[in-house]
This record gives C-alpha cells, sequence and structure tokens, in this order.
C-alpha cells in the first residue's frame, strides 16, 4: 500500500492514477470543455449568422437578414452560457444551468447530452454551410482569425483528448497477464 502522497504502481509499473487520471479531470472540466469545443463553436455560429446577415442585405428577401440575426442572437447566448459555465468551474461552483441553449431544453426533458449531441450536428452542418456555400470565402480577414483559432482549438483538442484516451488504454492492455 502507498504512503499518503505517493501513487500506487500498477503491474508493469505503471502510474495507477497520478498524470493521467489528472489530465483525464482537466477534459472533462467545464472551463476546458467551453474554451475548446462551446466558445469555438459559438464562433462558427456567430460567423454564420453574421454571414447570412451580410449575405441577405444585398437580396431582395429578407430571409437570409432575419435567419442571420436569430442565429447570431442563439449564438449570443450560447456565448454567455459557455463563458458563464467556465466562470463557475474557475471558481469551484457548479453551475445550474447548460453549455447551450439546445441542451438547455433537453434539460427540461431529463436528456441534455441528447441535445448537446444535437447541437453539435447543427453547428457541423454550419460548419459544413459555411465550407459548401463558399461563404467562408466572405469572411473579413478578422473574421477569418476567428474561424481559425476557433478550428485549431476544437481539432487540437479533439487530438489530445483522443491520445489521452489511447495511451490510457494502451497502458491498461500492457498491464494485462499475456
Amino acid at each position: 500500500m502507498a504512503r499518503t502522497g505517493q501513487k500506487e504502481k500498477g503491474e508493469g509499473g505503471h502510474d495507477s492514477g497520478g498524470n493521467s487520471d489528472r489530465l483525464a479531470e482537466l477534459f472533462s472540466r467545464p472551463v476546458f470543455l467551453s474554451l475548446t469545443i462551446g466558445i469555438p463553436f459559438c464562433t462558427f455560429k456567430l460567423l454564420f449568422g453574421l454571414t447570412a446577415f451580410r449575405v441577405g442585405a444585398s437580396l431582395p428577401n429578407g430571409f437570409l437578414i432575419v435567419t442571420g440575426l436569430a442565429i447570431a442572437a442563439w449564438a449570443l447566448a450560447d456565448l454567455i452560457m459557455n463563458a458563464g459555465r467556465a466562470l463557475f468551474d474557475l471558481v469551484r461552483r457548479e453551475a445550474r444551468f447548460e453549455y447551450c441553449t439546445i441542451a438547455q431544453v433537453g434539460a427540461f426533458f431529463g436528456v441534455p447530452s441528447v441535445f448537446l449531441a444535437l447541437d453539435t450536428l447543427v453547428t457541423f452542418l454550419i460548419i459544413s454551410a459555411m465550407l459548401w456555400s463558399g461563404w467562408i470565402a466572405l469572411l473579413s480577414p478578422v473574421e477569418a482569425w476567428f474561424w481559425y483559432a476557433a478550428t485549431t482549438l476544437n481539432l487540437v483538442s479533439l487530438s489530445l483528448v483522443l491520445l489521452h484516451a489511447e495511451i490510457r488504454r494502451a497502458g491498461a492492455r500492457g498491464a494485462e497477464p499475456r
């Protein structure tokens, strides 16, 4: 048995907790999730809404203007919710609201994670629409920088989480008798 302050070693000398568990804890914290998933998703939604508004302003039909404004308002609400979740986490308080408006609706039905997954799907569809419509080329240089930063944060964090999970899985297999 390990003394207080020491980490126990599993079979094969692998850390049974330690750094790996601290990383797993970090990756599941609301501040990490908000900064690397939620806020980038809000950025994609906001830029899509603003672009739809600008494109709509050049057309005789006001549909895209209204849609763009609605999407931008939705993105701002989600941004406030994600920032709130991150701040509550930083001060070690539990937020009594979800990461986004769609998940908040899901909380009403008792399944916020299902609705959070739906929000993820909708956001990926928004990203695809920006790319396939060619609207991505309409972003200003500053807006493009925000798009690139959101993409980088989101993809690098996803890769780190997946890499960590695979290292843990490989470590667990290495500790098993063969």
